[in-house]
Order: structure tokens, then C-alpha cells, then sequence
């Protein structure tokens, strides 16, 4: 069992309940939450129903980053309440333009030793400056704010040893991709990865969060970094040495596992679709022919990325065949580019300038052509996820995207480096970074916050009332999908569908839509019968983002079970916490015996979740009984008996007002 690492450190300094031994549920206090407006809308509305004046933690930021597509009156309207509860709630509110949540929550918020619980899954990205960060959904963090702990179960804290240097051409986002390549999607569910050795002395903060901000790919609990001299000087060119503390491993420290990298012997490498691990070295991949390339996203678009990306590019154009982009990842990065003339090397190499925000990441514009290929330094490149259903999306380093963006197809950045006669470009880290805080509005006093009205568009709906969990459970299944489901799967992203995720009774149209156009009206139909609706999947169910609306939506039409193989952390959480019951299957095999309409009965499912006991899954068509488990917390069965987490909290509060 992991001992006296910075991970154990941070949890032990911050446990309010629970053991610190792998698997047991434990609980946490949290410093800092974060939102942004695609999950933020709808937590903020969960927050307002759980009836607190102000929030609770030590800073609370909300950022408008994702919806920025101002086609018509939904996202300004949703941006126009977030400023609303921001002034109301005594949170910190980041205007859109200011840049990426992640990417600037490290430059001006992010603090060693303390936690970061936040509404995207990238949230590990903080994890760059010795922060504990961990996505999640909407309504824990909304839970947060109101001064709730978060409950999880105690992750292995793994070791990553990082030896050597890295060679020329070979970059931060190339150890991710390594890690990638050899753990799979899958292989860091239940798991910390806690970066240490000789290697990260190499590594500046920006390049350490593009190793954490992609750690949510390995599907892990959080990635972290030391807090060390490097972080100290980091964090001094930001204005904020206060906020320095020495953290590190202590010289005995134990981890539960340890992997060893040595960075001498990495090459530059590139994932194809359409998964950040199907990762290849660029060498295997050469000759391929490019439509698009884009440099940005929360995972490289900082200083670091951009200036050298420029420096490459100086004296060189854009292949007449691609379309090229650059999306600076915050405004404080945008202001120093302009500064050090790397944005004019982009304009005059025949780059377009994208908005400091996500953006094409998530499918919001900038979409590649039909059958495109695309390369881009983001973190997922899942099927359709661009906005484009058959583009082909590679992800690769800035440096790679670059050279393919100027030989028009794939290629190895060292050949083309020896070609070109380029030598690689080490970028220096500023004496002093332009803050760029113009952007933020601050939090308001508390007696000038009670007197602030939120506004609400017309798009704006209320949760829909829940009721708690039946006795037993008669359904049909609705759907049965295979492995590594995504959230982008369940409710897809892009500019079409995210601007209704403050109205749950509009987005839940959209729910599986282009997987099972049918599934809508199915679900629709199960619940005109009175009947329950019960997907079944494979591995990995609800990899990716922390949308909770892929589980809020589901809900909402009538979904109250799922049975996979096995499920991704924070959607699992998200099921839970809107009442939907994930089953797993103690035989994977039995996956077989489920078919589109079989109709199911889940018999005593109440009295067998309170009393800890398997769940048996009847399917009357089949004739066969199935037998389930449930990878469950006690705190977790509690919110499932009543329904789903706000529930619970309110109840709970009702109890203690009558005490």
C-alpha cells in the first residue's frame, strides 16, 4: 500500500472519512472547484436547488469556454446566467475569451497541496503544479460548493519513474502517448498516476500539464507532478510565489506500482483513429495525406506550445492543400505570442487565429472536410467527435502537427527537421507572465451577492423532479452497445446539441442519437407502457468526458438500469447520482444473453442493494437468469435508495432541520 508519496500527502491532509487502503471508500475535503459553461449551467442550477447562500470552498471559478458559438440567443442567455450566479454565489466568473478552464486555472489559480474537484474531466490538468485535481460530474461539484465532501474509492497511487532526457523532436505529449500505448484507455481505472525520478527536472509546468491533462485518456482518478523548484519559478512568473510549497515524494515513499519510462528512448509519436491509444510511432504512419491541422485544446496550446510551433514555422507556408489553425489555449498565452512575435510567423505562414476557448475539440466549429483527415494536439479523437462523422482525427505533439501542416501529409518531425535544416527550439519560460486577469470578474461581497437577481432565458428549465428507487425493476432493454462507449456516444457534443444543456427535456432528444436513431422513440414508448428502460454494454461504458448530462438525459427518458462488463469512474458516478443502477456482470460472457427488447425483471433490487447482496437479472424472454454485481461504496447504495445524490442531500437536510 502507497505511502509517503504526494498523492497520499494531499489525500491524507484532506480526508474527512474512510480508509486510505485501495478500494475502501474514503472521503475528501475540497479547496477549489471549477466549472465550465457546457457541464456549468446545469450544475449551478443543481447548486440553486440545494438552497445555500453562498459557496463553501476557498475559491470557486466559473469559465465560459465551450459554448461560444453565439448563433442565436441559447449559449449568450446561458453565459448571461453564469455571470448572474457567479456575482450571486461569490464565485470567480472567467469571460469567454479569457481562455481553455485548464489552461488557465494553472496559470492563475492552481495551488500545490490543496484539491480541485471540477465539472470537466480534464480537471487533472492542475495536477501539473502539484494540485490533487479530479473531474467529475456536474452535481458533485455543485455538492462541493455547498460544502459537501467527495466520496470515492481510495485509487492505487502508481509510480511513474521518468529517466533520462527527452531527445530532440520528442515532447510531453509523446510520454502521454507511451503511457497510452502500453496501458490502453482502460488501464488507469482506480488509479493515481504520481510522476517522479530524474526526468521531470526537464519537464516545465506547461509540459507536466499536458502529461496530466491527458492522463483522463488512461480513464485514471488524477495525475500529478511534485510541487518543486520548477513549479516555484512557474508560479513566481505568474505573480504568485505565495502560493508556492515544497511537495515531494518523501525519500522512503512506497507506491502500490511503479513504471518506468525512460525518456531517452521515446520517439515522436502520433494516436489514429479513433482513440487516443491507438498510438503508433509517426514514423509508421508517413505519406498520409492531410486536409486540416489544428495546434490547441486545454492539452498544448500554452507558451511553451505556440512559440516553438511558430519558430518552425518562420520563413515556411502551409501546404497549399491544408487548412491550418491556432487556437491559443488562454489569453495571457495569446498576449504573449503577440509580444514575441510568434502570432505574426502564424499569420504570415498562412494560419487562421481561432478564439482562446475549446472550440473544434468538442466539435464546436472548424469541423475537417468529409473523410478528412485532420491532426491535431488535442486529447481525444473519438468517431464523430470533431463534428465531421467519417473525418479521420489523429492526435499528435504541436511539433508533429506543424511539419504535416507544411509537407502536406504525415511525416516524422526529425526527417523533416534533417531536410529542412531546422535544429530544435528550446523555448525559455518568461521572468514574468502578462496575467491577463482584465477577463475575470470578481466574486462580490456577501450582502451586495444576496441582493443580485439570476437571470434565466427561456432555454433555461429546471432540474425535472425523480422519484427514488422501486422495489424491483420491469423493463426491456433499450439498447445494447459494445466496448469503450463514450459520452460523446450517449449524448453527443457539437454546436448543434450543447447549447440545450441547460433544458434537459430538449437534450434528452438527442440521447444515442446517431448510434440508435430509434432509441428516443423506444424509450418513449417503455414509458408510456409503465416499463423501465435498461441498456447493456461492454468494457468501459461512458469513457470520456464528464458530462452528466449522459446520465441526467437517460434518466430523465426513463432509463433505471445499465449492465456492462465494467464502467469508466466518472460516469459510473454519474449514473449514481442520477439514480440509474450500474450493474456488471459477474460472467462476461453472460453479455450474450441480452438482445434489443428481451424484457427483463430485476427482482427485490431495493432490499438486495441495502442488504449488500447480488442482484439477479431475469430475462423473461430468454428464460434465463443472470447473475450481477455492483462495484458500489456504501455512500453510493445510500444515494441510489433515494434516488440519486440531490435527493439525498435534501432529504438529509430535511432530517437534520427536524432534529
Amino acid at each position: 500500500m502507497a505511502r509517503g508519496t504526494v498523492a497520499w500527502k494531499i489525500i491524507k491532509e484532506h480526508l474527512v472519512s474512510g480508509r486510505m487502503e485501495p478500494g475502501e471508500e474514503i472521503a475528501i475535503r475540497i479547496d477549489q472547484t471549477l466549472t465550465q459553461d457546457a457541464t456549468g449551467t446545469m450544475a449551478y442550477l443543481e447548486l440553486e436547488a440545494m438552497g445555500i447562500d453562498r459557496v463553501k470552498t476557498e475559491l470557486s471559478v466559473s469559465y465560459i469556454d465551450h459554448n461560444m458559438l453565439q448563433t442565436d440567443f441559447k449559449n449568450p442567455d446561458d453565459h448571461k446566467y453564469l455571470m448572474s450566479v457567479a456575482k450571486r454565489f461569490g464565485i470567480w466568473l472567467s469571460k469567454p475569451g479569457n481562455g481553455i478552464c485548464h489552461q488557465v486555472h494553472v496559470e492563475r489559480f492552481a495551488k500545490p497541496g490543496k484539491t480541485l474537484l471540477g465539472s470537466d474531466s480534464h480537471t487533472p490538468t492542475s495536477g501539473g503544479v502539484g494540485m490533487l485535481a479530479i473531474g467529475a460530474g456536474g452535481l458533485d461539484v455543485a455538492a462541493a460548493m455547498a460544502g459537501e465532501p467527495f466520496y470515492m474509492k481510495m485509487p492505487k497511487i502508481v509510480g511513474v519513474h521518468l529517466k533520462g532526457r527527452l531527445p530532440d523532436w520528442v515532447t510531453a505529449k509523446d510520454v502521454i502517448l507511451e503511457l497510452l500505448r502500453r496501458l490502453t484507455v482502460k488501464g488507469g481505472l482506480g488509479k493515481i498516476f504520481e510522476y517522479f525520478g530524474e526526468g521531470i527536472k526537464e519537464l516545465s509546468v506547461p509540459e507536466r500539464a499536458t502529461i496530466t491533462n491527458m492522463g483522463a485518456e488512461l480513464g485514471a482518478t488524477t495525475s500529478i507532478f511534485p510541487s518543486d523548484e520548477i513549479t516555484r519559478a512557474y508560479l513566481k512568473a505568474q505573480g504568485r510565489e505565495e502560493d508556492w510549497i515544497e511537495l515531494l515524494p518523501d525519500p522512503d515513499a512506497e507506491y502500490d506500482e511503479v513504471i518506468e519510462i525512460d525518456l531517452s528512448k521515446l520517439e515522436p509519436l502520433i494516436a489514429c483513429p479513433h482513440s487516443p491509444d491507438n498510438v503508433v510511432p509517426v514514423r509508421e504512419v508517413e505519406g498520409i495525406k492531410v486536409d486540416q491541422v489544428v495546434i490547441g485544446s486545454c492539452t498544448n496550446s500554452s507558451f511553451v506550445d505556440l512559440t516553438r510551433s511558430a519558430k518552425i514555422l518562420e520563413g515556411r507556408r502551409v501546404h497549399p492543400d491544408v487548412v491550418f489553425a491556432v487556437a491559443p489555449g488562454s489569453k495571457q498565452a495569446l498576449e504573449l505570442i503577440t509580444m514575441n512575435g510568434a502570432l505574426l510567423s502564424f499569420l504570415k505562414a498562412g494560419a487562421r487565429i481561432l478564439e482562446s476557448a475549446c472550440g473544434p475539440c468538442i466539435g464546436m466549429g472548424y469541423a475537417p472536410p468529409s473523410g478528412g483527415v485532420s491532426i491535431r494536439s488535442f486529447n481525444r479523437n473519438f468517431e464523430g467527435r470533431s463534428g465531421t462523422p467519417d473525418a479521420k482525427v489523429y492526435l499528435a505533439s504541436p511539433e508533429t502537427c506543424v511539419v504535416c501542416a507544411i509537407a502536406g501529409e504525415i511525416v516524422d518531425p526529425r526527417r523533416f527537421a534533417e531536410k529542412e535544416g531546422i535544429k530544435w527550439i528550446r523555448v525559455e519560460m518568461p521572468e514574468r507572465f502578462p496575467y491577463g486577469d482584465e477577463a475575470f470578474i470578481e466574486p462580490l461581497p456577501p450582502e451586495e451577492a444576496k441582493r443580485v437577481e439570476i437571470y434565466r432565458g427561456p432555454n433555461i428549465k429546471p432540474l425535472p423532479p425523480f422519484d427514488e428507487l422501486p422495489e424491483s425493476i420491469f423493463g426491456e432493454v433499450a439498447l445494447v452497445v459494445g466496448d469503450n462507449i463514450t459520452t460523446d456516444h450517449i449524448l453527443p457534443a457539437g454546436a448543434k446539441i450543447l447549447p440545450l444543456r441547460s433544458n434537459i427535456y430538449a437534450i434528452s432528444e438527442y440521447v444515442y442519437h446517431y448510434v440508435d436513431p430509434e432509441f428516443v422513440p423506444r424509450m418513449k414508448a417503455l414509458k408510456e407502457k409503465g416499463k423501465a428502460g435498461i441498456i447493456v454494454g461492454g468494457e468501459n461504458y461512458g469513457q470520456g468526458s464528464s458530462r452528466e448530462h449522459a446520465a441526467l438525459a437517460p434518466r430523465f427518458l426513463g432509463v433505471r438500469v445499465v449492465i456492462a462488463k465494467s464502467f469508466a469512474r466518472i460516469h459510473h458516478a454519474n449514473l449514481v447520482n442520477f439514480g440509474i443502477v450500474p450493474l456488471e456482470f459477474r460472467r462476461k460472457e453472460d453479455y450474450e444473453k441480452f438482445s434489443l427488447g428481451d424484457e427483463i425483471e430485476i427482482p427485490d433490487l431495493r432490499r438486495r442493494l441495502k442488504e449488500g447482496r447480488e442482484i439477479v437479472a431475469v430475462n423473461k424472454t430468454k428464460g434465463e437468469e443472470v447473475l450481477c454485481g455492483y462495484n458500489l461504496t456504501p455512500y453510493q447504495r445510500e444515494v441510489l435508495l433515494e434516488g440519486g445524490r440531490l435527493s439525498y442531500i435534501k432529504n438529509r437536510q430535511a432530517r437534520e432541520v427536524r432534529a
